[in-house]
């Protein structure tokens, strides 16, 4: 029976396919060894006694258990490798005779900046440098609008300001670097009639003649000089230079003239009535350099700080027991009132019997509480001697209050209040209260 198209065309390919040769062989991938494994110990392992024979089953269960010990030993632990310590050595005194080396400077053979220092006899550029540059790159600096300085600009006018006695007498550090971010030179021509009844000034360049003999402090109203010599600028003056710029400068009783590092003005705002003007102004004798510290952001910078502290003080009061439901308003007139105290480890605030003559909040610290105790110490069989001591009943935490009660009514303490450590307490004084 002949077979259809379609079967003997498969047969035929097959027939075909069987006449050809196979293909030659493959060689397998060789496996590579692992680096943390102990091939040796799995070895003995995997031909350990016992696992495959079944003549008992406690032979097989000890040989299961010996496997179990043996096996974590075929995995190899990595070597830690521990950091080289260095040996320091030892430092070799100089011998009598001979000299310490010194640290080698820099080659600057072949700067060219150095040798035009040199030759213009200005010092290198790895001396310190003197008063002059000093002066000149803090000019530089307050030329700049405030805003345009950098970091280290602003530090540079704060370290000087900081040398000038008539701020640091009067006003806080903090204060003075806040100052320091806003200050600005001014230049005026001789002959110029400078008011300072709006701002503080400092002449950093020339000299004036004042119209009036006296001024008034920064802040307050008392009469002080304001020619001075600033002591804090033989720091970075050589000797020599800090004894020329003495000799250029005059001391206030001999000559009422405002030299370098003189000053004028107020940073209290009044109102410019014509003798304020006349009292804080001054002429220019020649050109000159004048830094200016204006009233206005001494004046924004107090309002600043009074908000502060007084946000502060209302949420010291509210957070003490007694005052967590009272109103705002009633909190802000104690606000008014409030002064900050600070007292010393082991102060005592109030003995007992006494009347206390303010109210507290403790704000940093703990107080403690003593009470006088009398009690009974027998000697003898029949003789009985009374002895007084103080006992410390408890503790005045942060964020509480006493005193409102002997205050308001005249009641005396019943009890002895001793400072723990350093404390510092928000405290009304009870005139304050007496007369509101």
């Amino acid at each position: 029976m002949p077979l259809p198209s379609l079967p003997a065309a498969i047969l035929s390919h097959m027939i075909a396919i069987n006449n050809v040769p196979p293909p030659p062989l493959r060689s397998l991938p060789k496996l590579k060894m692992s680096k943390y494994i102990d091939y040796g110990q799995l070895n003995a392992l995997c031909h350990m006694r016992g696992l495959q024979s079944s003549q008992s089953s406690y032979s097989i269960l000890s040989a299961h258990n010996m496997f179990i010990k043996q096996y974590p030993k075929i995995f190899l632990k990595k070597k830690t490798r521990l950091p080289k310590l260095f040996k320091q050595e030892e430092k070799r005194e100089p011998t009598e005779g001979t000299e310490e080396l010194q640290p080698q400077q820099p080659d600057d053979s072949h700067n060219i900046a150095i040798h035009v220092k040199k030759a213009r006899g200005g010092p290198t550029l790895y001396e310190p440098k003197n008063f002059e540059e000093k002066l000149v790159e803090f000019l530089d600096i307050l030329k700049k609008l405030p805003i345009y300085r950098t970091l280290r600009e602003h530090r540079t006018v704060w370290k000087m300001l900081k040398t000038i006695p008539d701020l640091t007498s009067q006003l806080t550090d903090e204060h003075l670097k806040t100052l320091s971010r806003s200050v600005i030179s001014e230049t005026w021509v001789k002959g110029s009639t400078v008011v300072g009844n709006d701002g503080f000034y400092i002449i950093l360049k020339g000299s004036a003649r004042p119209q009036t003999k006296s001024y008034k402090d920064l802040i307050d109203e008392n009469e002080s000089t304001s020619s001075f010599i600033p002591q804090s600028f033989q720091g970075f003056v050589s000797n020599e230079g800090f004894k020329n710029i003495l000799a250029e400068m005059h001391t206030p009783s001999c000559d009422p003239m405002l030299r370098q590092w003189s000053t004028f003005g107020t940073l209290e705002v009044t109102a410019q009535t014509e003798s304020d003007t006349t009292e804080y102004s001054v002429i220019t004798e020649e050109d000159c350099e004048i830094l200016k510290i204006p009233a206005k952001d001494y004046v924004r910078l107090k309002s600043e700080n009074i908000k502060l502290e007084n946000k502060e003080k209302m949420k010291l009061i509210h957070k003490c027991p007694y005052y967590e439901e009272w109103p705002t308003l009633s909190i802000c007139e104690l606000v008014a009132l409030i002064k900050w105290k600070k007292f010393p480890p082991g102060h005592v605030i109030v003995e007992s019997g006494k009347i206390i003559s303010f109210v507290a909040y403790i704000n940093s610290g703990y107080c403690n509480i003593y009470r006088n105790i009398v009690g009974l110490m027998k000697l003898q069989p029949k003789k009985v001697k009374k002895n007084q001591k103080l006992v410390c009943m408890g503790k005045l935490n942060e964020k509480e209050s006493f005193g409102e009660i002997s205050v308001l009514l005249q009641v005396p303490f019943t009890c002895t209040i001793v400072t723990g450590k350093e404390v510092e307490m928000a405290i009304i004084e009870d005139k304050d209260l007496f007369v509101t």
